[in-house]
């Protein structure tokens, strides 16, 4: 009798694929899509406020 480990087991009609779960990634991206504009108005409201806070940095240490 052998005992073979699941990650060498064959895919076979009885077994059914193991679907892994979706990535971090993939994840984000369908939640953008589907939020539509709001992700763009977060983002260019972040790219705005960290433009705001690196001038006024510089402007404060120069």
């Amino acid at each position: 009798m052998t005992n073979t480990p699941p990650s060498t087991k064959e895919n076979t009609p009885e077994s059914p694929t193991e679907e892994l779960p979706p990535s971090y990634t993939k994840l984000a991206m369908r939640n953008m899509v589907r939020k539509g504009g709001t992700s763009l108005k977060h983002f260019f409201l972040t790219t705005v406020g960290l433009l705001a806070f690196f001038i006024g940095i510089s402007y404060l240490t120069r």
